[in-house]
């Protein structure tokens, strides 16, 4: 007869395997640092990632060993970053292979149509020449194969695609789809509205 001690210990060790095995392949829990995705996202905002959506990959490494769907236009997925892959950064995906993504005048273009993009923000009246910065004026560009092109929704105060290039296939961790709990460190309370909202 097992002493409770060992039953204990087993409990704990199979509650700890079941944990990581679900973080590495189903689902992995962020926390929203920056303003980059306002109002879709905001600082402080917990969110669940869907890990298991775009294939399994093989544990600490970015090879995928069964590949399930691929990313499309207005997906919000979370992915290693390209300059500093210790680092894991959140954008809407804009633009898949072979997409070709232009920015005039702030507005965004896919394949020489105006996209649809309701959700996004912009809080700053002014626009950049295209001789000055790619905030505003960009492109066109044709995104490579196995590759994406990522924008955030606040779409005057987000360092992605336009500034530092595309997002490879192999970096991505998956697609975010609800938010769990959201702190308001300003105000220093529950954001109770924001609970259990789906991210689309």
């Amino acid at each position: 007869m097992k002493s409770r001690l060992r039953e204990n210990v087993e409990a704990i060790v199979i509650a700890v395997i079941l944990a990581l095995f679900i973080r590495t392949f189903v689902v992995q829990a962020f926390k929203i640092p920056s303003g980059s995705m306002k109002d879709t996202l905001l600082i402080g905002d917990h969110i669940l990632v869907n890990k298991f959506i775009y294939g399994i990959k093989i544990p600490f490494t970015q090879t995928t060993l069964i590949p399930i769907s691929r990313p499309e236009r207005g997906d919000i997925v979370v992915f290693r970053y390209p300059e500093d892959p210790s680092k894991d950064f959140i954008k809407r995906v804009v633009g898949v292979a072979g997409d070709v993504v232009e920015i005039r005048h702030k507005k965004v273009f896919v394949n020489q149509k105006l996209a649809d993009e309701s959700h996004i923000k912009h809080v700053d009246p002014n626009e950049f020449p295209r001789q000055f910065s790619h905030r505003d004026n960009f492109g066109p560009v044709t995104v490579p194969p196995d590759s994406l092109f990522v924008m955030g929704d606040n779409r005057d105060n987000s360092h992605d695609s336009r500034f530092w290039g595309f997002v490879g296939l192999p970096a991505l961790k998956g697609q975010a789809f609800i938010i769990y709990w959201s702190w308001n460190r300003e105000k220093g309370g529950v954001r109770w509205s924001r609970l259990g909202h789906l991210l689309h």
